[in-house]
């Protein structure tokens, strides 16, 4: 059975937790709530949304938000880090705790042509994705 609240979260909000976040309110629907933050927040790679909009996801609502502007941390049930070379932020919450430890899409420190970031951006979304769906299928279970 899903829990009725997930947190994903990185360090600036906007590429790896925006993808998972998507990616989740698509496959699980009213189910869950699903949510995402960030220690740094910015704003919503433009990347992330395109290679979302490539799945027919609109990312309309979505903003970058910080870890502690999440509402009532005790209600939150799961949190997910997707922080790989960085420090992920500190979450509060009494929720259980797993780690996506994946690389940053948007490689900012290499210089990448806009197609090899669009390429990154894939890969991580379909990574994402696949483990969204090894998620579902484990509560399914």
């Amino acid at each position: 059975m899903p829990p009725a609240r997930v947190l994903f979260l990185c360090v600036a909000n906007s590429a790896r937790s925006q993808l998972a976040e998507a990616l989740a309110r698509h496959r699980f629907g009213d189910a869950v709530r699903v949510e995402s933050a960030g220690s740094a927040p910015s704003r919503v790679n433009p990347y992330a949304i395109r290679v979302l909009a490539e799945l027919g996801l609109d990312t309309a609502g979505h903003r970058s938000t910080h870890v502690d502007a999440v509402e009532d941390p005790d209600g939150v049930d799961l949190v997910i880090t997707l922080c790989a070379e960085e420090e992920c932020p500190v979450f509060l919450g009494r929720a259980e705790r797993r780690s996506w430890a994946m690389p940053d899409p948007d490689r900012k420190h290499e210089e990448l042509t806009d197609a090899q970031r669009l390429h990154q951006f894939r890969v991580a979304r379909d990574a994402i994705a696949a483990r969204v769906d090894a998620l579902a299928r484990e509560w399914d279970g």
